[in-house]
């Protein structure tokens, strides 16, 4: 795996307190050829300074900051934009990885010839003190099988540029991940998974994802409006959602004209 270099995409939004663990959970990994692009989409706290502060210390930390809050999908692209390595992997603001994330997934890629791969991960609390659960993940994934439910948690994506190229999330303010995926499975037949635990998702109840009704919209946009899905279709692979989800919490009025 020598001069196989990663990329590892990171948005900032007011999320002063969460940067230390992040950074220095790439730091800390046994592997060492990476880059970290952390872009601040217009923090209205200090994310930004702390940020660059990291990127003072490891010249690996690179920090990119927005002129206008444009959202993470932008945040993202930006990113990958930016990204001179071999491999793109996702990591957010208040998300870790396990110091042998990176060098186990490397190869497995690499020794399995694969293009795109995530892994089991582990929910702590917000004070990333107690262990919450641990997210299990299917061996392999394709696009029918996403569109039913989403099984790769973001903080454990990685594919491989020379295979597919650079690809881009689609601009949405929510479910730009989910979308990314599928973009990936129509050049790719598989995504593949990795059982071990890799990484550490933040449980935050001011998360953008912690609504579960407002992400349940996006993800009938992005049936119907990224990837154009039929009205019907669309209703069949969100009555998958609904019952891995949405139902629990309630069923909102989601199949609302579209604007």
């Amino acid at each position: 795996m020598k001069d196989v270099k990663v990329s590892i995409i990171t948005p900032l939004f007011n999320c002063s307190p969460y940067i230390e663990d992040t950074v220095m959970s790439v730091i800390s990994q046994g592997y060492s050829d990476w880059e970290m692009i952390m872009v601040d989409d217009c923090s209205e706290d200090d994310s930004l300074e702390v940020a660059m502060r990291y990127s003072l210390l490891d010249s690996r930390v690179k920090v990119i900051s927005l002129d206008r809050n444009c959202g993470a999908a932008v945040a993202r692209n930006k990113a990958i934009e930016a990204a001179t390595g071999r491999f793109i992997a996702f990591l957010d603001s208040d998300d870790q990885w396990l110091p042998n994330k990176l060098e186990v997934q490397l190869e497995y890629m690499i020794k399995n010839d694969v293009a795109f791969s995530f892994s089991a991960y582990e929910k702590v609390d917000s004070h990333n003190r107690g262990l919450v659960g641990t997210v299990e993940v299917p061996s392999k994934v394709d696009y029918n099988d996403l569109l039913k439910v989403c099984s790769i948690g973001c903080l454990t994506a990685m594919y491989d540029v020379d295979k597919l190229g650079k690809v881009y999330m689609p601009i949405i303010r929510k479910r730009q991940d989910l979308g990314l995926w599928l973009k990936i499975l129509k050049k790719e037949r598989y995504a593949y998974g990795i059982p071990e635990v890799l990484a550490r998702y933040r449980l935050r109840s001011d998360s953008i994802s912690a609504n579960k009704f407002s992400a349940a919209r996006y993800t009938w946009r992005l049936y119907r409006d990224v990837e154009q899905l039929g009205f019907f279709r669309a209703i069949y692979y969100f009555s998958f959602y609904a019952v891995n989800g949405v139902l629990r919490s309630g069923f909102p009025r989601f199949f609302q004209a579209r604007r």
